[in-house]
């Protein structure tokens, strides 16, 4: 084991960190301070959360509220992006660890440590993700992860390991699923699915209500943004973190926000999950419904470019990286221009834009519109088209000899 004095782990107060603290003070005879990071997971799984860490043994408990700084500094930009991870994946967990782990580096420093730790299992991508981090914020820090050196397997061996020495816990040998929570979303793995069969059960879902027993009347919110930037929902003016409580409340009421999908990790492997992201959904539905009246041709291609780079980048936990700030740098020059008021319809489980407006929209019904018009020659397509055909022309007539 390496010589180090104080370690900070990020501590939930789940089974796995609350065996973790004793077994780092046992392997390591060191002290360790326990960090916790709010990111809108909810109070019940804050509550008490300072006492069961000292009584398993920490020195000290920070527990920082990071709710504002995650939706504002790590969700807003990548939804300029427009990044979504293999067509379906909202990025929930991944947004929510570059913060995390950013402020758990930052208490390391300010009291004075010399390691950091998680509970991250040597099968998932969250390891990659809090270790980038570490490396580009404090790569002076050792960085211990349990799940890959102790000889614990199952939650058998870790509840048998916390009543040996008589601490208290709340985890049962009998959990089905694995969960995070956010102010993004909810993820859940485990249980019956782990067999892509498996039709979920209702059990599953925590935050939606089933989009069957939505509702029959449809309800429809408004949007407004300021270059990129949402700053009302229904014309109150809130802040980013207000602004996705009122949309998680409103669409979950309408089943809006589930997936179920097979995801590529990192590592290798596949795995499946089920994900709830009911405001993020509707947010991000209508920020790429006001992009389409704002941007041009070219200009939104590049931009669902940068959107797909960009869902690898976060995916893979590489928010500190220069390509990174590139991609970030490159989706804020197109954002300057997403300012208007977009209409989202909430129906049993789908969010459907149906009302657009900007003061940057590049839509002109005297161009677009079927009836009769005065701005545009449907003759000067002739010449368009000759132009833009040409190549195929040429290779036509070559091979016709």
């Amino acid at each position: 084991m390496q010589n180090v004095k104080k370690i900070v782990l990020a501590y939930s107060g789940g089974l796995d960190t609350s065996a973790i603290i004793p077994w780092l003070k046992e392997n390591y005879n060191c002290e360790v301070v326990a960090f916790a990071a709010d990111v809108g997971q909810g109070d019940e799984e804050l509550e008490g959360l300072h006492e069961k860490a000292i009584a398993s043994g920490a020195s000290e408990c920070h527990i920082v509220d990071l709710k504002e700084e995650f939706v504002r500094e790590y969700i807003y930009p990548t939804i300029k992006t427009g990044a979504v991870y293999e067509g379906e994946y909202l990025l929930g967990t991944s947004m929510a660890r570059p913060v995390i782990a950013k402020a758990q580096v930052e208490i390391a420093l300010k009291v004075g440590a010399d390691a950091l730790c998680h509970g991250c299992t040597g099968k998932g991508n969250d390891q990659v993700r809090f270790e980038s981090t570490f490396a580009a914020l404090a790569p002076q820090l050792t960085v211990i992860a349990p799940w890959r050196e102790w000889d614990m397997v199952s939650r058998e061996d870790l509840l048998a390991y916390l009543a040996e020495r008589n601490i208290e816990t709340t985890a049962s040998a009998t959990k089905i699923y694995s969960r995070d929570a956010n102010a993004w979303h909810i993820s859940h793995e485990g249980g019956e699915l782990e067999d892509p069969w498996q039709e979920p059960t209702k059990q599953i879902w925590t935050m939606t209500v089933d989009p069957e027993d939505a509702p029959d009347a449809p309800e429809r919110v408004t949007l407004s943004f300021n270059e990129g930037e949402l700053t009302h929902v229904d014309g109150e003016a809130l802040s980013p973190y207000q602004a996705l409580v009122k949309l998680n409340t409103v669409a979950a009421a309408h089943g809006v926000g589930r997936i179920d999908i097979v995801e590529n990790r990192l590592v290798g492997m596949k795995s499946r999950g089920c994900y709830e992201t009911p405001g993020g959904t509707v947010m991000l539905k209508a920020y790429k419904a006001l992009e389409t009246m704002v941007l041009d041709k070219a200009a939104l291609k590049y931009r669902e470019q940068i959107g797909l780079e960009f869902s690898h980048v976060m995916y893979d936990g590489r928010w500190f990286t220069a390509l990174n700030d590139a991609l970030l740098a490159g989706a804020e020059s197109f954002a300057k221009k997403v300012t208007g008021d977009i209409v989202v319809k909430l129906y049993k489980g789908q969010a459907t834009v149906t009302q657009r407006r900007s003061p940057n929209s590049l839509y002109s019904e005297d161009f677009a519109t079927f009836g009769a018009d005065d701005v545009y020659d449907q003759k000067h397509a002739e010449g368009f088209i000759r132009l833009f055909s040409l190549s195929s022309r040429i290779a036509a007539l070559k091979n016709q000899g």
